[in-house]
């Protein structure tokens, strides 16, 4: 084979690998989604509503788009593991994260090197609401909430309370009650909620804001006693206990976290447009409305991509605002 031959085939082979490589930087196409297996980054434990929750709708994507589905937990750092992780994401609709409050309307204010911004990601689903139930040790006299804060305000020392670590919407939440109600309580950061639920139980706290789906089975069996709901609506689990805002008269009061499905903010928009259409779809079926019920959350119909970026900055603008009044900006 002559050197020429030799040298034209190199530069062929050379020409082809570099297509092949543009080929692949070529944004995906709607028509052609997904061509491989989809990974749903949980940024809370295995096991906890969230994660169930994410489980469910995975399989039923899987079975819509024919491709597998993969949840992968990554917990930690308040939820800034797998926020970080999917931010920076190959944004091409095949890495998502499903997210809290904490990580695009608290953690911005708190954290002093945050390592991504909210912007890096796009909302695809906003599907549950997370309300808190205010419980407190059942051997306090305190039998409603005007009735906690009477005996909040009369206590010498303090009444203490318990939350998992400054800057949680359950540590904001109490802080929000004292400011506005007029009463003092010291604040106990745990590492973990089932420590807290423990001493809680033991009468070492005397009250908390929990997650619903935690709370409900140990109010039910007499350990807690419920006093009111951090969401606007009363819980069907608990039709007699009263919306926060109805008990302490701040009608302008909900303080809930949320599930919110995301992805890196150059992903395509068509395949943005796919996934929040499959969501919409999966979400607005009753028997998965009542899976989401069942745990203790809000089903939520979700509004569009920028309705949802929307909502996200006036969810910052509170609870950024309440970590600046507690001194926690920068903090972490």
């Amino acid at each position: 084979m002559g050197l020429h031959v030799m040298t034209l085939k190199m530069h062929r082979a050379s020409l082809c690998v570099v297509l092949l490589g543009l080929l692949a930087t070529v944004p995906a196409r709607a028509e052609d989604y997904p061509s491989r297996a989809i990974t749903i980054v949980v940024s809370l434990a295995a096991g906890s509503g969230m994660d169930s929750i994410t489980r469910v709708y995975a399989e039923k994507l899987s079975e819509d788009f024919g491709k597998p589905v993969i949840v992968e937990n990554k917990p930690g750092a308040a939820t800034t593991i797998a926020a970080n992780q999917v931010a920076k994401a190959n944004p091409d609709g095949y890495t998502l994260v499903v997210l809290t409050c904490i990580a695009l309307s608290v953690n911005p204010t708190l954290f002093k090197h945050l390592g991504y911004d909210p912007q890096d990601l796009t909302p695809i689903s906003l599907y549950a609401k997370s309300p808190f139930i205010l419980v407190i040790d059942p051997s306090l006299p305190a039998k409603t909430f005007s009735e906690f804060v009477e005996l909040a305000k009369k206590a010498n020392p303090p009444l203490n309370y318990a939350s998992i670590g400054a800057g949680s919407v359950q540590h904001m939440s109490m802080e929000f009650a004292k400011k506005r109600l007029g009463f003092d309580a010291t604040h106990v950061p745990y590492r973990s909620t089932p420590q807290s639920v423990t001493d809680l139980m033991g009468g070492h706290v005397a009250a908390s804001f929990l997650e619903a789906g935690l709370s409900i089975p140990l109010i039910k069996e007499g350990k807690l006693r419920a006093l009111a709901v951090s969401s606007a609506q009363r819980l069907p689990l608990l039709p007699d206990v009263p919306p926060f805002a109805e008990a302490s008269g701040a009608a302008d009061y909900e303080g809930v976290s949320w599930h919110m499905l995301l992805v890196p903010s150059k992903t395509p928009q068509p395949i943005i447009d796919r996934l929040h259409a499959e969501m919409d779809h999966i979400m607005k079926d009753p028997a998965m409305r009542e899976q989401i019920a069942a745990l203790g959350l809000i089903p939520y119909d979700s509004p569009s991509t920028e309705d949802m970026r929307s909502y996200i900055q006036s969810e910052r603008l509170k609870w950024g605002g309440m970590v600046k009044q507690l001194g926690l900006e920068g903090s972490q």
